[in-house]
């Protein structure tokens, strides 16, 4: 899969020309309907390196409505690999539907207790058959690290000073942090207290080399993953209202958020240009009940 459907799109408000501040968003969600956004660039290496062992199949992690297990199953169908999610949480009596579609694309289900979910290790072994190749949750790892730095090769050609993420596993970030040049690079936390990530982070980073410095940023959680009070729907549908800008309520609405208060906030200089990554995953906004969001 080709990703040319990326594009660049500036946002105009009161809020950044009071502040003398622009904003650009790099839209990767424009990429692919299922693999959607930062998906396709962590995956590609993974996928390549399987096929390069030998191996037919790619198992993996994550929740009922993860972009990653979705993506992952479309990647698998399209390149000829079988696929195997690891679901977080015992089987429900309605699957959602993420989970749907991954089967529908061949992806083989095994539902986990939240407990035994937790050591990946244990599962590995316990799971693990010739010729499977593990990506873990997220795409978490050097590889996803690797494919996440090629996102930069969109947009290094303006001169940004600062370059803003949401963060889960901080895969992408990491690949953010190695592709910048002088920018500044911050990480938008989703999860409620995760301190851990500022290390996740530099553990994907070689320790050879220097990078820009990075920050993640905590507070802008909206009560913790997947939290999506009605304080956050209501600024996701002005997102899309003003901007036509399709946000998803577990990463970029939350992203998009904190950069209009950061701005407002003074946190940025007069003159800065920022480039937010639009990171998909849309599909998520799915677990919703129907019309809460202006926008499908």
């Amino acid at each position: 899969m080709n990703p040319g459907n990326i594009y660049t799109q500036t946002i105009k408000a009161d809020w950044l020309q009071n502040r003398q501040v622009e904003l650009d968003v790099l839209r990767l969600d424009a990429l692919h309907k299922v693999v959607s956004g930062n998906k396709w660039f962590k995956l590609k290496y993974y996928l390549q390196q399987a096929t390069e062992e030998g191996c037919d199949t790619i198992a993996t992690f994550g929740g009922a409505w993860s972009n990653h297990i979705i993506a992952t199953a479309f990647s698998c169908n399209k390149a000829g690999l079988k696929s195997v999610g690891f679901i977080r949480g015992e089987e429900p009596e309605k699957l959602s539907p993420t989970l749907i579609q991954s089967q529908l694309l061949g992806m083989e289900l095994i539902f986990l207790s939240r407990e035994h979910y937790r050591d990946k290790q244990l599962i590995i072994k316990q799971y693990a058959q010739q010729n499977w190749y593990f990506v873990d949750e997220g795409g978490y790892g050097k590889i996803g690290a690797q494919g996440a730095y090629e996102i930069m090769q969109y947009a290094l050609d303006q001169p940004y000073t600062h370059i803003l993420a949401a963060v889960g596993t901080g895969t992408m970030l990491a690949g953010l942090i190695m592709a910048a040049k002088q920018q500044q690079v911050i990480g938008i936390s989703s999860l409620k207290g995760n301190q851990s990530l500022e290390q996740a982070v530099k553990d994907l980073l070689p320790a050879h080399k220097k990078y820009p410095p990075f920050t993640i940023l905590h507070q802008y959680h909206f009560g913790g993953y997947a939290k999506h009070p009605p304080e956050l729907i209501s600024f996701i549908n002005q997102a899309w209202q003003q901007f036509h800008l399709p946000l998803d309520i577990v990463y970029t609405g939350k992203l998009f958020f904190a950069i209009m208060d950061l701005v407002t906030k003074k946190y940025f200089s007069p003159n800065s240009k920022l480039l937010m990554i639009h990171s998909g995953g849309l599909q998520g906004n799915n677990s919703l009940q129907k019309n809460q969001l202006s926008f499908s």
